[in-house]
This record gives C-alpha cells, structure tokens and sequence, in this order.
C-alpha cells in the first residue's frame, strides 16, 4: 500500500476515533462515585503544586499511580480552563478518550500493514478492526470515564502490539519502545501491566512451542530493565515521603488483597468474564467465539502470528482476572483490542461456521433494535431513587425510537449486503452504530446528567454560596464525592447509621487533614453552625429528626441544611448513651 493511501486510511480512523471518544466530552459533569476522586486529585495537583502525591479532600489517595493525575493536571492547567470547560469533566476525561483514539489509531495501523497481519482487503479491515474496539460497550463507557482504565488499555495495547511487531519483523522495529511504554503503564495502573504482558508472551511462546525466538527478539531483561527505569523512580520517592501508609495501600489493599481477597463487596462467580467478554463484544460476540475457536495450533512464520498473539492476549486477561478475588467488568478493558482483532480474523475462512456467526450476529442487532422499539414496556420499569423521572423522560425525548431506527438500518444493511465482501459486510453494520452512539447514547447519556448530577452540582454550589466565614461543610447519606469536587473545599462525609451522627460531630471538633481541622465548640474560632447536604432517605431516619434545620434549599432528592452543632452533640451524646461509639479513627483504606 502507498504511504498516501496508508496515511489517508489512519486520518479517516482518527476522525472517527476522534468523533466517537471527544464529541461532547465534556456535555456532563464527572459522574459519581469514583471519577470525582481522581478530577479533584488532578486538579489539586495544578493547584497545591504537589505533583508527586495526588490527594483528595486534603487526604492522599494511594489507589491508583500518579500518570493519570498528570494528564488530568495538564488539562487543568491550560489557559482558560474554567471558562471552556466550566463542568470540569473534559480535562478529568480527556486521557481516557485519547487513549482509545491510539488504540483505534495503532489497531489501524497494524492491520494496515497487509501481509503482516494475515488479514484481506487490508483497508475495510483497518476501519473494521478499529471499530469494533471503539465500539464495543465496554470501551464506549470507559472512554468517557475520568479514571485509569482506559488509560492502561492503551498504554497496555500499544506496548503489546510493539512487541508483536518486533517479533513479526525484528529488521524493522527496535526492541525497547515496548518496553518504555510498558513503563508508562506501570505508572498508569501498577504492577499488573506486567503480569498481563508476562503471561501473554508466555501463552503465545508456548502456543508456539518456541521459547527462543521470542526471547532474542524481545529481549526481556533489559527491556524490564528500562521498564523498571521509567516506573519506579515514582514510587521509590512516594515510599521515602509517605511510608508505610503508602505501601500497605498501594500494595497492600490495592494489589495483594484486591487480587486474594474480595474488597467493596466485589464478589462474582469463577465464570463472571464469560458474560463480560461476550457483551463487551456486542453484536459481534458469536464472531469473536469463531475468531477464538480458529485461533491456529500450528506454528506459523512470525508476521502471520498475529491472530494467535492477540488469542494469547484475551486468554492472558481471563486467566489472570479469573483468577482474581475481586472481578469488574472493568477489569476486561485490556482484552477488549484484542477480541477486536479476533472479530477480524473471524473472517478469514468462509464455512458454514462463519456463516451461523454472522447470521448470529445479526440476530443479536435485530434483537437489540426490537428491544429499543418495545421500549415503553420495560423502560417504566426503570427505577432510580435519584433519578424519579428518569423513565417518563426518557421514553418522552424519543431518543430510544432513534436508537431503534440505527439498529434497524445496522440489521438491513447486514442482510442487503449479505452476499458481498464480509469485511465490507461487517463495515456497513458498524457505521450505523456509530450514528446511534452519536445522537442516541450520548444524548441519553446528557439527560442522565441533568436528572442525576445536576441536583448535586446546585446543592454544592448553595454550599459555597451560603457558607459563612470558618463554617465547615459535610454531606451526610449518599456520599458523593463530586461535592468535593466542585466546592473545591473540604467535606467531612459521612453515611447512614446512627454512628454517622455521632462520627461527624466528633470530626467537627477533632479531625486533622490538609487545608482543614476540626475545631472544638468552645474555641472562640468555632463556627456554631454546620452547612450539609443530606438525602432525602437519611432525613426521615429517626436520628435526623428534631434538629431544627435552617433549610436552605432542595435539589432534587437532596437537601440543603444548616445545623446549629450545638444540636448535633447534644443529638450525638443521646446515641453515644445508647451504646454507638464514634469510629472514624479507624483505618479505612477508601475512605475519602
């Protein structure tokens, strides 16, 4: 192919890369729970200056390594910021959607390259194979999302194609830029980006039954090394600053026990990734069983070893997340560019199995454009405490018949163009869905914003609107640390048990945390008051009654409140009689 034509095909990609992952990114605010944490860590960063430690309501936040606070900071440290992308959502989200334009862009590239790949009609495929990644369910979600798992897919993917492309072709690719971006997304998630490159090369040598080639050509003691040069300085100076506490979050909860034992009530059955993998690849699951059952046994020449490498690489993440205590479906992103090349490759032979696969997949978009066509018989039956009106609206704004028209025209065009070029085939189902993420999931995606994250972002801004000098602010309840976020102070949360009372009026007198203390009531520096948002649940629980709220205004489910704290001690000594003690000293390794 003419570097034209080749350069021509990878600008369309990123066009549609560009148009999937960044139309409208930042339409919506971060959506809770765990995205505001790692917006407000990015921002902070830009803020305090601190870029080694990222910290979150004046705590540091071990969780996750710092790349993805870096690439959130630098979006916050634009000019204008604030005027451009008033939700805060586009910088937070940005890395995640780059990071599946690359994959998109670097899949393209691959397929691209012909002979290599194995793979006919090289441009339909190009588009194909990146299509079916930035298409697939799981990457439409994560790809929108302010936290790391996109961001890891990507580096993880780019890095694992690198070494695939140095095996395939070690006069034309050197052997260290794999490992360097393995680095990098060792600093974008940890340590498992390692194993699951690891255990991947390991399938695909012993898949081949040849342990040598790989081993010369990918060279992997010093491309660790090098992996090791580009990771660790980082953590090596966060274990000198910060200590144990960093190492037994870090490693302790958020590696060796998320990986031994189940943490956040995150148990699922062994065969959890069986349902997963199949509806991260939807409608083309049955394409992806074909392309993993025609994985080759035999050993073929390096540069058409590409479909057992990426076989090797999805069976890398089922085993090693099979094999995990705590399962997410995030936890599936990473295979998600490999299913996409084994859709591809699924359509290399034509039988009767390609054809039931094909007709199957099918089936699957008919059944999914029946289903949006029916939807006034399940839509009433959604049914959100935060979101009342979610169902009436949604069936009102006729944005499901949208959706069942784009899936109908995807299932005509697979049966109209039934007996053409199965890629082409493939492609003309693929286009209308990328209409139907444009103008069906994302505007559906923005009317869930104004129902769910817009009573919290007016609560938080009555927040900072009616708060006097020195008064602190807490959310009691639902805790959504999106408060935080965009009051851009510290709040003191706290949940629904009766200890919840009894922890926040002892957190106002005595908790220390970075740009904040509790102060005693008697100090002549006290506020007598306390402003809180608390949510329609939690006020008719019997604790919360007779307090004598200032009310300040409702939002939703949610509700303003100012408290006198005189009130609430008096409140907290009552249950603290009863036997409920304050426990907010104790170690919580999520806490926020």
């Amino acid at each position: 192919m003419s570097g034209r034509r080749h350069l021509g095909v990878l600008a369309l990609v990123l066009a549609l890369g560009v148009l999937i992952n960044l139309w409208r990114l930042g339409a919506t605010g971060v959506v809770d729970e765990t995205p505001p944490l790692f917006a407000a860590a990015g921002r902070a960063m830009t803020q305090t200056g601190d870029w080694l430690t990222p910290r979150v309501n004046g705590l540091p936040r071990f969780d996750k390594p710092p790349l993805v606070y870096w690439l959130m900071a630098l979006g916050y440290s634009l000019p204008g910021q604030i005027v451009w992308d008033p939700l805060g959502s586009w910088a937070a989200r940005l890395p995640s959607a780059l990071s599946s334009v690359a994959v998109m862009l670097v899949l393209a590239d691959t397929v691209l390259r012909g002979p290599s790949a194995g793979l006919r009609r090289p441009v339909a495929a190009a588009l194909t194979a990146a299509l079916c990644f930035g298409l697939s369910p799981l990457v439409l979600v994560w790809s929108r999302t302010a936290v790391s798992d996109a961001l890891l897919c990507g580096l993880l993917a780019i890095s694992l194609i690198l070494q695939w492309r140095r095996f395939a072709a070690p006069e034309r690719h050197r052997w260290w830029p794999a490992w360097l971006v393995l680095g990098l997304a060792v600093l974008a998630k940890g340590p498992v980006a390692v194993v699951l490159t690891g255990l991947t090369l390991l399938l695909f040598s012993a898949l081949r039954r040849d342990l040598a080639t790989p081993w010369s050509r990918l060279r992997p003691l010093p491309g660790l090394a090098l992996t090791a040069l580009v990771s660790l300085p980082w953590y090596a100076v966060e274990l000198l600053v910060e200590g144990q506490p960093f190492w037994d979050s870090f490693f302790g909860y958020h590696n060796l026990q998320r990986f031994t034992s189940v943490v956040n009530d995150h148990l699922q059955p062994w065969w959890f990734f069986g349902p997963v993998m199949l509806v991260a690849a939807m409608p083309f699951s049955p394409l992806l069983l074909l392309g993993l059952a025609r994985i080759p046994r035999q050993r073929t020449s390096p540069d058409q070893s590409l479909h057992q490498f990426a076989g090797c690489w999805l069976l890398a993440v089922l085993l090693l997340f099979t094999t995990a205590a705590t399962k997410l479906p995030s936890y599936w992103l990473p295979a998600t560019p490999a299913a996409a090349l084994l859709i591809c490759f699924a359509l290399g032979r034509r039988d009767r199995w390609l054809a039931l696969a094909w007709a199957s997949s099918l089936a699957l978009v008919l059944l999914l454009a029946v289903g949006f066509w029916c939807a006034p018989l399940w839509v009433p039956l959604i049914n959100d405490p935060e979101m009342p009106t979610l169902a009436s609206d949604l069936l009102a704004s006729g944005l499901v018949w949208r959706a069942a028209g784009w899936f109908s025209l995807a299932a005509l065009m697979g049966v109209v163009l039934w007996r053409g070029s199965l890629v082409l085939r493939l492609l003309s189902v693929q286009l209308p869905l990328v209409c139907f993420h444009l103008t069906a999931v994302i505007p559906i995606a923005e009317l869930a914003d104004q129902l769910r994250q817009l009573p919290v972002r007016q609560a938080t801004q009555t927040l900072v609107d009616q708060q006097r000098p020195q008064e602190p602010l807490a959310m009691v309840g639902a805790m959504k640390p999106s408060v935080h976020f965009y009051a851009g102070q510290v709040i003191l949360f706290e949940g629904r048990s009766n200890g919840a009372q009894v922890n926040l009026a002892d957190r106002l007198s005595k908790e220390q945390r970075r740009g904040w203390r509790g102060v005693p009531l008697q100090s002549p520096d006290a506020s007598p008051t306390v402003l809180l948002i608390i949510d329609e649940g939690t006020r008719r629980q019997r604790h919360w009654r007779g307090l004598q709220p200032e009310r300040l205004g409702r939002f939703g489910v949610y509700t303003v409140w100012r408290i006198e704290r005189t009130r609430l001690n008096d409140r907290a000594a009552e249950l603290m009689a009863d036997g409920v003690d304050a426990d907010w000293q104790k170690p919580r390794p999520e806490r926020f």
